[in-house]
């Protein structure tokens, strides 16, 4: 919701702004500036979560969502509207980062799983309704989509009442025995956590991959159908909401697929997936089959963005969980704001079509290098990538 409710407004927002220099750019900036705000602020939450709690930093958050997502509706410059975007690039920072810290620490092994994966498919339920909306909306003006954010205030009251700060596990050093009065059995004498950089190191860079791909949807597809068939708003809200539908029919399957095959062979099985989508969107010659391409790549998507935050949790001690999880939405959006940057250049260069192909591509040699690597990668040890 984030970045892509707006999309169906980015060619009436060019034609709005014609007069501002750089204007193709800085209107798909609109796009991806809360991405970078993100990639700025997801640490700093995860920091946050785990030193002040995961609730107030939600409720907090939420409201600020609400304030830097409806922003457009009453700034009048484009540099406004880029302000306002990075506003709410914080606050979204801080709503992922904390709701995943939670859902991490209210549950544990295939509870968690299934979470992990109804969180991914309300996430994609909701982008589906509201890029519906935006594309209705953008048909009327430019600023319509903007309203949409205000429904994130109807959250505040419920953020404060349903949910609760989760206890935490104490971690430190054993009482000694002049406190306890017993001896302290040596067997029970663990080490300290340590935060799992190198294993997450893995996870944080298949995030930025898999992301930076994906955001080809929101960020070029208005155009490729604008170009393929003179696209309206609605038609163009419709095709990018396709990814995210099928998304979360996947989503909701999560816990029963990675049951069977693992976090691992769900990463090659959604980059699969999501790789032979991207090459049909390139093959497509009609707006029904770009449909058709997006709706197939969606089911690799939904089991990708449950897949990375149940592994980050799974391996994370918990003290460091929200650091953990920050750093998988750190990356995650970094994807989305070099995608522009990545994608234009091959787009001007050789067009829409041989964009998302080359995408495609990409995605089917990461899912051959997890499968070649599959069986030195560590996964978690409830959920063997075997």
């Amino acid at each position: 919701m984030s970045g892509a409710t707006i999309t169906p407004a980015l060619p009436a927002m060019v034609a709005h702004f014609s007069d501002v220099p750089n204007v193709e750019i800085l209107v798909r900036l609109v796009v991806t500036m809360p991405a970078l705000f993100i990639v700025i602020g997801a640490p700093v939450a995860g920091y946050i979560a785990d030193r002040w709690g995961r609730k107030r930093l939600l409720a907090y958050s939420t409201i600020l969502f609400g304030i830097g997502g409806s922003s457009g509706l009453a700034m009048d410059s484009l540099y406004s509207v880029l302000a306002g975007r990075a506003v709410l690039g914080l606050a979204v920072a801080g709503v992922i980062t904390a709701s995943t810290t939670l859902i991490a620490d209210y549950y544990t092994g295939p509870s968690r799983a299934r979470l992990m994966g109804l969180q991914a498919a309300f996430i994609s339920l909701g982008a589906f309704v509201f890029i519906l909306a935006g594309g209705a909306l953008a048909d009327i003006s430019w600023r319509g989509p903007f309203f949409v954010y205000l429904t994130a205030f109807l959250f505040v009251p419920l953020i404060a009442v349903a949910l609760y700060e989760p206890i935490r596990t104490p971690v430190g050093p054993a009482p000694s025995p002049e406190i306890t009065g017993n001896p302290a059995p040596p067997s029970l004498t663990l080490p300290p956590p340590r935060f799992p950089l190198r294993a997450l190191s893995l996870i944080f860079g298949l995030s930025l991959v898999n992301q930076m791909v994906f955001y080809l949807v929101p960020v070029q597809i208005p155009f490729y159908l604008r170009e393929l068939n003179e696209s309206t708003g609605a038609q163009i809200g419709l095709a990018i909401a396709a990814i995210t539908i099928f998304g979360a029919l996947t989503s909701f399957q999560y816990r029963r697929i990675s049951g069977r095959i693992g976090v691992v062979g769900t990463v090659i099985l959604a980059n699969i997936v999501m790789g032979i989508g991207y090459i049909a969107v390139g093959l497509a010659s009609t707006y029904g089959l770009v449909v058709l391409g997006l709706a197939i790549a969606g089911l690799g998507l939904g089991l990708q963005m449950a897949n990375m935050n149940t592994w980050a949790a799974a391996i994370t001690p918990q003290r460091f969980r929200g650091r953990a999880l920050g750093g998988v939405a750190t990356f995650m959006f970094m994807g989305h704001f070099l995608s522009p940057a990545a994608s234009q250049p091959l787009v001007l260069a050789y067009g829409y079509p041989m964009a998302f192909g080359m995408a495609g591509g990409l995605l089917l040699f990461v899912a051959i290098v997890f499968l070649i690597a599959r069986p030195w990668i560590t996964a978690p040890g409830s959920e063997r990538g075997r």
